[in-house]
């Protein structure tokens, strides 16, 4: 059996799958078109049944098991999504199901569904952990292991979502989407690539990964999947130490490019798809877009950018925003010395509030920093309308003879 799924074979699984997905809206952004300098358009798959992507690679997964198979119960292991889209599975289809999951998952990825038995926590620090985990799990007890990215079947699931694409945009010229594990990206490529040239088109697939698990790159090197060390990013959803073997087979062959962003990035493409196309996406959902935003995608044409997730902590969200904003240039925080006498913090909101920034928290001590005894400090945050407006506000300051002083975020 070929590698790379044929069409017919994803046609099969999209049949398969329309009572149990949703078909998610694709619409444009003007504000990511400007930005761009061409038309860019959104998949929102963070809208799509349990908040991912997951759930079609996870139900048609499910769907092939044999009764047998499904009398043995199934075990899987993930970061949230893969979870998510398992247990609604596994409830339909009436299967047992046990979900390991690394430490620190945030709540709204945690599954909620009576027949999963959920070990939350027992998975271990890492998805690499719960992998481990879940596979000795099935190796004592029978159950059937369900891999979030390296299996035919969850290739192919993914795989709808490519057909999707082209029926919502049949002109698009570049698909931009995060890689992991490397299952959504394998499935989408294969299902436009083939669906493109049924059509007499090429269309470009262009991979993101967060820079700390970064993956893909040294692996394309080397000509076959590698393990990294990683290192914290937000993006939980792609923390991925080493891409799937079967997907990898995929990738190499049909995905045109892999770029990486930071977590800045990350952060900024989060901010602009809340305050601009009002949607709330996870950090591994905003991956093609950080990379729009980073300048890391080019090419004439129309481009579409898959958010393939929205299911983030809104404590996460809290400070991703706050963290977003100082990428961008529009949050701050200041710390100005200033003499000990009467009118001095007075003077500096006056200044502040000329300038048309807003003060957000201050803070007014006498204690520490090497100060004098006559002597303060006043720290700011302020809140500004990007760079340009950050710098006027700081050299208003300075043009009074105050010395403001720029905290790192």
């Amino acid at each position: 059996m070929s590698a790379v799924p044929s069409l017919t074979e994803f046609e099969h699984a999209a049949q398969s799958l329309a009572e149990v997905i949703s078909h998610t809206p694709t619409l444009p952004s003007r504000a990511l078109s400007d930005i761009h300098g061409g038309p860019v358009v959104l998949k929102m798959e963070n809208l799509q049944r349990t908040g991912s992507f997951k759930i079609r690679g996870a139900a048609y997964r499910l769907s092939r098991l044999s009764a047998e198979e499904r009398s043995r119960g199934v075990v899987a292991a993930s970061a949230g999504n893969h979870a998510q889209g398992v247990a609604l599975a596994a409830q339909a289809l009436g299967i047992p199901a046990t979900i390991f999951m690394p430490l620190g998952v945030p709540v709204p990825k945690l599954p909620r569904h009576p027949r999963v038995r959920g070990r939350g926590g027992a998975g271990g620090e890492t998805v690499a952990t719960s992998l481990r985990l879940a596979a000795e799990f099935a190796d004592r007890t029978g159950a059937v292991l369900i891999h979030p990215f390296d299996h035919r079947d969850v290739v192919i699931g993914q795989g709808t979502l490519g057909l999707e694409l082209l029926e919502d945009a049949p002109d698009v010229d570049t698909v931009v989407l995060g890689i992991g594990g490397g299952g959504l990206i394998a499935g989408v490529a294969a299902a436009v690539k083939a669906r493109a040239a049924e059509l007499g088109r090429t269309v470009r697939i262009i991979g993101v990964q967060a820079e700390n698990a970064a993956a893909v790159p040294p692996s394309l090197a080397a000509g076959e999947p590698v393990d990294i060390v990683t290192r914290p990013t937000i993006a939980d959803g792609i923390l991925v130490a080493r891409p799937g073997d079967i997907p990898f087979d995929i990738i190499k062959d049909l995905v045109d490019e892999v770029v990486t962003v930071s977590d800045d990035d990350l952060a900024r493409a989060i901010l602009i798809l809340l305050e601009q196309a009002k949607v709330v996406v996870e950090p591994a959902g905003a991956a093609g877009v950080a990379a729009i935003l980073a300048g890391k995608v080019s090419g004439p044409g129309t481009t579409m950018a898959v958010l393939s997730g929205g299911n983030i902590d809104p404590l996460l969200l809290q400070r991703v925003v706050s963290h977003g904003l100082a990428a961008s240039g529009r949050y701050l925080t200041i710390r100005i010395p200033l003499p000990d006498r009467p009118g001095q913090l007075a003077r500096v909101s006056e200044l502040i509030a000329e300038a048309g920034a807003n003060v957000i928290e201050a803070m007014h001590t006498r204690h520490g920093h090497g100060l004098q005894i006559s002597d303060v400090i006043l720290e700011l945050s302020v809140e500004t309308r990007g760079p340009e407006h950050s710098e006027h506000t700081l050299d208003t300051l300075r043009r009074a003879g105050f010395e403001p002083i720029l905290v790192p975020d």
